[in-house]
């Protein structure tokens, strides 16, 4: 009896081509469903059918040639089960984590109505903060290590590669606390470290807010439907305004004015390449909602983006002020009366601001109410980096005004943020005790093909 031919395999550019043309086509009939939604929910038939097409077109799993003949791989080394399957599919999602508990450790330093407790408090967060943020930083090696292939893709997935600005971010959080805990406390050579870690942050913030927006206009896909369009393209952004923040808060505890003039300009450089950006985006985005309504329910935590570059905007405009009112004079390289004009504009502006992202808070609060419910994930994390920013710039006008009513309401919005950092932080370990489910789902089939077509 004759032995069964091997199934020819087909080539990987030929796997790749027909992957690409079988999501181009889910996108052209569903109006622009992306990796977050599921087509099923608009056409279970048209669902089933697409999913059928990139499973063929992908190349298997467990199976691949060597000399024409087919052998099985141990799935284990392909790195999709056990601990190698969550770090194959780690993504940079992950640190909106560490930006969310930053932010949360620095309102609670910097709390309108201050107490002991909530000192050490915070320096608890920090510390905890900085052991999320090594850790994840580790598991993001190894996976480059271990499966470079997935960071190679990452380009064709412009929805994760837009997270990769939350790693400088996080970063930024963390110097911010060092200058308000670790300065007070160590002295003058952690100033000195804080200030190299600010460029190293700068430069990878304004490397991300280059680069990262580049990818949506060469990227594989013929064209980019409204209708896919989220705030969450304002992340890459957003990190240089955080940058410019960190400038303010180091160059305000550095010793040598010179230093201090030159991070003060660098901050207000950066402040000018996130903000006006950050509102170009946003005009996009409000278009996509007056014609194409709200975004997916999986997606729906998005509407409190906008208020990040806005919120550490107006809290950055006001510390640069401030510091260039101080600065200037001594250094005699500029006008001394601009520093008085620097510190007076950024309140003024900082107010504009502030009553803009109030409307973007409303807009939000009252897009969770009416959608009622939505599934977690790791978008859950974007409610309280946004939200902190907010309650930043309540707290430093308070204090600059200074004003009681914005003492009250930063405060207000302070206790917010934490407790809804406590509930997201309690649902994270609840899912993740129990698997990780929600949080480790595995990538959808297009994804998949497109990281084993690298193998």
């Amino acid at each position: 009896m004759p032995e069964p031919q091997p199934r020819p395999t087909r080539p990987r550019a030929l796997t790749r081509k027909l992957t690409n043309a079988a999501i181009s086509l889910q996108k052209t009939l569903t109006g622009g469903a992306d990796e977050h939604g599921d087509i099923s929910t608009w056409n279970p038939a048209l669902g089933e059918a697409v999913q059928e097409v990139t499973s063929l077109t992908a190349a298997p799993a467990s199976s691949s040639t060597r000399n024409g003949e087919q052998m099985e791989l141990d799935p284990r080394k392909n790195g999709e089960m056990g601990w190698r399957k969550y770090v194959k599919y780690f993504t940079p999602s992950w640190f909106t984590v560490t930006m969310g508990t930053g932010i949360v450790s620095s309102l609670l330093n910097q709390f309108p109505y201050g107490a002991r407790w909530l000192y050490w408090l915070s320096v608890v967060v920090f510390c905890l903060n900085i052991g999320l943020y090594a850790f994840f930083l580790f598991v993001s090696v190894v996976q480059f290590v271990m499966f470079p292939q997935v960071w190679i893709t990452l380009p064709e997935r412009p929805n994760q590669a837009f997270f990769l600005s939350a790693i400088p971010m996080s970063l930024g959080t963390i110097v911010n606390m060092m200058v308000f805990v670790c300065v007070p406390a160590w002295g003058e050579w952690v100033i000195y470290l804080a200030w190299g870690l600010w460029m190293a942050d700068a430069a990878l913030c304004l490397i991300c807010a280059l680069f990262l927006p580049f990818l949506l206009v060469i990227g594989r896909q013929e064209e980019t439907p409204l209708s896919t369009i989220t705030a969450l393209q304002m992340f890459p952004v957003i990190g240089t305004v955080v940058a410019s923040a960190t400038a303010a808060l180091v160059a305000n505890v550095l010793p040598n004015n010179q230093q201090a003039l030159v991070t003060v300009l660098a901050g207000y450089i950066l402040l000018g390449v996130g903000l006006p950006t950050a509102i170009f985006i946003l005009i996009m985005y409000w278009q996509r909602l007056t014609i194409h309504k709200l975004p997916s329910r999986e997606v729906i935590v998005s509407c409190f983006v906008p208020l990040g570059p806005f919120g550490m905007g107006s809290f950055s405009i006001m510390k640069l002020g401030a510091v260039a009112m101080k600065v200037f004079p001594q250094t005699k390289s500029i006008h001394p009366l601009a520093g008085d004009l620097a510190y007076n504009f950024g309140v003024l502006f900082s107010l504009i601001m502030w009553g803009f992202t109030l409307l973007w808070l409303f807009l939000a609060v009252a897009t969770i109410y009416h959608c009622k419910s939505f599934p977690f994930n790791m978008g859950w994390w974007g409610f309280t980096f946004p939200i902190g920013t907010f309650a930043l710039a309540c707290n430093t006008l308070a204090k600059d005004i200074p004003s009681e009513f914005f003492r009250v309401i930063g405060s207000m919005v302070s206790v917010s943020v934490f407790l809804l950092w406590l509930l997201v932080a309690y649902v994270t370990l609840r899912d993740l005790i129990t698997g990780g489910k929600k949080l480790f789902k595995t990538p959808t089939r297009q994804v998949q093909a497109s990281i084993r077509a690298c193998d």
